[in-house]
């Protein structure tokens, strides 16, 4: 069948695309303008003379973050933070996935369970109960305290249910009649099949570990134990001039805090710009698949 083309659809497809590409631009821009900011000389920076391009162009901003071994400490910790919070939110996402999207018939209490789920997506107990819980199992100044204290992403928990019972019954009512298990239905039929959702919430999980900042602020009290984006953000919001040397003050004067904040934000972005590429293609069809709710 080929599909008949006016020429009210083709002046639509025109508006379309035009806008588009509009977003578009409107989306990278941000990008490019931190990017030319970041490379620019801070007098520039500082009196707005930065459009498009870098004024003044230089790489002070990124040799201050990068020259300091305490920046590549942080590094590694946001490494490891990442693998291990990722790899924890996914199997638990599964476990938690498979088992509650059955029947409240095949699953008895199923839909309290739901409701606990829901609660604690909506409320929490405080900042004070969840550090002092934190600091009674001794995890304070430890990895696992930025790890475990969100390793289950109940919006992402939510997202695989749904779509896991989206899934044709009938593959599970073959696999029964064959004589497969619990185990072997989730490994080799369910999970492969959700690759599109799972692709989508480890992004999630990638992207949340990666950025967030605020739980090494409050849970790791020795400066060497911050992963990337508290060591950052100190770096730029609190000066300590005591803990420099002369040199790094001078190199601190030579630069504003829009240069060095452009620069942080930019380095920031470029683990998630390289990782999105490959999941996009799942994103879409993980993501419309997993919000549908029978």
């Amino acid at each position: 069948m080929v599909k008949e083309t006016t020429l009210g659809s083709k002046a639509f497809d025109l508006v379309l695309i035009v806008l588009l590409v509009g977003i578009s631009i409107m989306c990278v821009l941000p990008l490019w303008y931190t990017l030319a900011v970041s490379l620019s000389d801070n007098a520039a920076a500082s009196s707005g003379q930065v459009s498009l391009w870098p004024v003044g162009f230089n790489f002070n901003s990124y040799q201050e973050i990068m020259g300091d071994s305490k920046f590549f400490n942080s590094f590694w910790i946001s490494i490891q933070r990442v693998v291990l919070g990722s790899s924890l939110n996914f199997v638990i996402i599964i476990l938690m996935g498979y088992p509650l999207s059955k029947n409240a018939k095949d699953l008895p209490f199923r839909n309290v369970l739901m409701w606990i789920l829901v609660f604690t997506m909506l409320f929490n107990g405080g900042l004070i109960p969840w550090y002092q819980t934190v600091k009674s199992l001794g995890l304070i100044n430890n990895i696992w305290a930025l790890v475990l204290g969100n390793s289950v992403p109940i919006f992402s928990v939510i997202l695989v249910i749904n779509y896991f019972r989206n899934l044709p019954k009938e593959l599970e009512e073959a696999a029964l009649v064959d004589g497969a298990g619990p185990w072997y239905m989730l490994i080799q039929i369910f999970i492969p099949l959700a690759v599109p959702v799972l692709a989508t919430v480890t992004l999630f999980s990638i992207v949340y570990h990666w950025n967030e900042f605020f739980n090494g602020l409050v849970l790791m009290s020795n400066a060497d134990h911050y992963p990337l984006q508290t060591y950052i953000q100190q770096l730029v919001v609190i000066v300590d001039a005591n803990t420099m040397t002369a040199e790094q003050i001078q190199k601190m004067s030579e630069l504003s805090n829009q240069t060095l904040n452009s620069a942080k934000i930019f380095i920031a972005m470029i683990p998630v710009l390289v990782i999105y590429p490959f999941l996009q293609r799942f994103f879409i069809h993980g993501i419309t698949l997993g919000s549908v709710k029978e």
